[in-house]
Parts: C-alpha cells; sequence; structure tokens
C-alpha cells in the first residue's frame, strides 16, 4: 500500500483489493510504531476502522466508505433488486452513522446511492458493476483534487517559508498528497524546501504520530511542537503561513477542524499571518448555514485520560470535555484553498461555487 509521490514511498491509507472483496486501511492508530494493514471484509469491521480512526481524514474516509458500501453490495447473492436496495441501504446508514462531523463520509455514500437511483432498469449485477466503478471515481477524483490544491497553495507561500499545521491533513487524509499538506509536497517535488512546525494535536496526538511520521519520510524538514507553543514560534517569526484541513465547511465559511484549530486561527490572527483552510468543495456542506449547525463528535474520556500513559493520569472522579473538532469562524479565515482556486472573503458557499 504505498505510491510514489516523488519524495517517498508513502503509505496510502485506504485502497480497494475487489479481487479478494477486501478494503485495505492502513491502521492509522497503530503509527508510527508499526505500519500495520489491516484486510476488511464485514461491514462491522469497516464502520468500527472509521470510528476508531484506523482511517481517518475527511477525504479518506469519503473513499473508505464508497469502497465500504460497494463491497456491501458486492456480498449481496440474490437478484430481488428490492432485497438488493434494502441490503444497500442498511448499509449505507450504518455507515453513515460512523462517524457525525466529515461531510465527506455522507457525500460519498449519498454518490452512490444515487447509481442505483439512476439505473433503476439495471440488473443487480450491473449495478455491482456500477457502484466499483462510482467508487474507484471517487478515489481518482480525490488523487486530481489534492493535487489541484496543492498546486493552488504552493502559490501563496515562498521557498524558505515556515509553515505551522494543525492536526494531520496531507496523505494519511486523503488518496495522495493530502489537502494542507498539498503545496508542501508540490512544491518539495519542484525542489522548493519549507521548514514544517507541525502542532501535536491532543489528544490523539495526529501531528505527532501522523504528520510528522509521513513529512520526515518524505524528507521534509519537521519540528513538531506542543499545541501551546504555537504562539510562541509565531512570535519569533519561524511562520509566514498556516495551512490546515478541514471536515466541514459550513456556507457561510466557518470550518471545522481537528479540536485546537481555532486557538492556532486566533493566534495567528493575531500576528498577522495568513490562515488558510484547504478543503475539496466535497468538504462544503451548502445546506449548513454557519458553523453552529455543524455536529460535534464528542469521544470517549480516556483518550484525554489514559490513552497515552502506562497509568491514568487524572484524578477518577474528574469531568472530561473531549469535542474531536472545534470550529474556526469564517472571519479569522484568510482563504480556502480548493481544487477550483482561492477562495477570499466573503464566503456564500450556498450561492455561489466560487
Amino acid at each position: 500500500m504505498a505510491i510514489a509521490t516523488g519524495l517517498a514511498a508513502l503509505p496510502q491509507a485506504v485502497t480497494l483489493d475487489d479481487e479478494n472483496s477486501q478494503l485495505l486501511v492502513l491502521d492509522q492508530t497503530q503509527l508510527p510504531q508499526t505500519a500495520k494493514v489491516l484486510r476488511l471484509r464485514q461491514q462491522p469491521e469497516i464502520r468500527e476502522a472509521i470510528k476508531l480512526l484506523q482511517v481517518r481524514g475527511a477525504p479518506a474516509i469519503g473513499i473508505a466508505a464508497a469502497f465500504g458500501v460497494y463491497l456491501a453490495a458486492k456480498q449481496y447473492n440474490c437478484d430481488d433488486r428490492q432485497g438488493f436496495l434494502n441490503h444497500f441501504t442498511q448499509a449505507k446508514v450504518a455507515l453513515a452513522a460512523s462517524r457525525p462531523t466529515a461531510v465527506n463520509l455522507c457525500w460519498a455514500l449519498e454518490r452512490m446511492e444515487q447509481v442505483i437511483f439512476t439505473n433503476q432498469g439495471e440488473s443487480v449485477a450491473a449495478l455491482k458493476k456500477l457502484l466499483k466503478e462510482e467508487a474507484l471515481q471517487i478515489e481518482a477524483e480525490d488523487k486530481a483534487v489534492c493535487r489541484s490544491i496543492g498546486v493552488n497553495g504552493l502559490t501563496l507561500i515562498n521557498d524558505g517559508d515556515g509553515i505551522l499545521t494543525h492536526c494531520n491533513a496531507g496523505q494519511l487524509a486523503t488518496s495522495v498528497y493530502g489537502t494542507a499538506l498539498a503545496p508542501v509536497y508540490i512544491g518539495t517535488e519542484r525542489g522548493m524546501r519549507f521548514k514544517l512546525y507541525c502542532d501535536e494535536t491532543r489528544p490523539l496526538l495526529q501531528g505527532a504520530r501522523l504528520t510528522a511520521y509521513e513529512l520526515t519520510t518524505a524528507g521534509v524538514d519537521t519540528t513538531l511542537i506542543c499545541d501551546n507553543m504555537a504562539a510562541s514560534v509565531m512570535s519569533q517569526g519561524l511562520v509566514q503561513a498556516v495551512f490546515v484541513g478541514c471536515d466541514r465547511v459550513a456556507a457561510n465559511g466557518d470550518a471545522a477542524n481537528k479540536i485546537g484549530t481555532s486557538a492556532v486561527a486566533i493566534v495567528a490572527r493575531y500576528y498577522d499571518i495568513p490562515f488558510y483552510v484547504c478543503a475539496p468543495f466535497s468538504s462544503i456542506d451548502k445546506n449548513c448555514p454557519c458553523g453552529s449547525d455543524i455536529p460535534i463528535e464528542q469521544r470517549a474520556p480516556e483518550e484525554v485520560s489514559e490513552l497515552w500513559y502506562s497509568k491514568r493520569m487524572a484524578p477518577a472522579d474528574v469531568k472530561i470535555y473531549n469535542p474531536a473538532f472545534d470550529v474556526t469562524p469564517a472571519a479569522l479565515i484568510t482563504a480556502f484553498v480548493t481544487e477550483k482556486g482561492i477562495i477570499h472573503p466573503p464566503y456564500a458557499f450556498a450561492t455561489n461555487d466560487k
């Protein structure tokens, strides 16, 4: 599960092994110590892989969901079209419930469902074939989108710049290149050099475990910092731009990303550092008016109190608040970097694509 980027053979987060009817997932909960590939056949284990963040990142989740619901359809062994539709719908609903915030999950599943609704005269066998083609198309589109985001984002930075990123929005979160890290990878391929600062990104440490892992694997100059150090490095003039990904963009330009992103945006505004959100148009939810309408996933308190410790580090009776995401207001976002170009405020995604 590795693809050449021109930098290094970086791991691919998710792919389809159709011959063996398996979804191949690089288990990101085991990184950076172990690059373990999960071979998933059954729907419950595919749902768990998404829920437990074995596969994560909005685009990668969408790809996994598309392949997952295709494999569910493939397992249906009757010619009864209504029975097939019921079977497909059950799988779609279950996968959609695995994580609530990333809009790409439902976007990909709805695209897959539309294949069935627009081909009502086709046999079950033909529908299975069409579903496979659609899932592969979603993957192919993501590859093209990520490269375009990288090319567009590269116009915003210069050779030698210091760039800060929060969480992981690189190749491990997509099919290739990533979103927030795509400009770095494209620039590095062209001989440019950057200095990356990765926030640790508590409580799941995606910056420490994943972003630092893939950047160093790719040969990029990388410094890991704790989340509360971002203001310090900015104040020293070490950061010229902030690039982050996101899981959902509201119609007014508010963007949900990994918890702690809004704090980075606030500090960047204070130090007059541009704050860019890199997102494919599939992450824009035009039916969501503003950030307060974005559902925020609440995760297990154990992720804060004991996940990374040999013994529980917090008192047993303390309350723990553990949202997976926060919302950065549109007013703090310098621009969105998309596959269609760079979008500056004012943002009005509900009425206009650009």
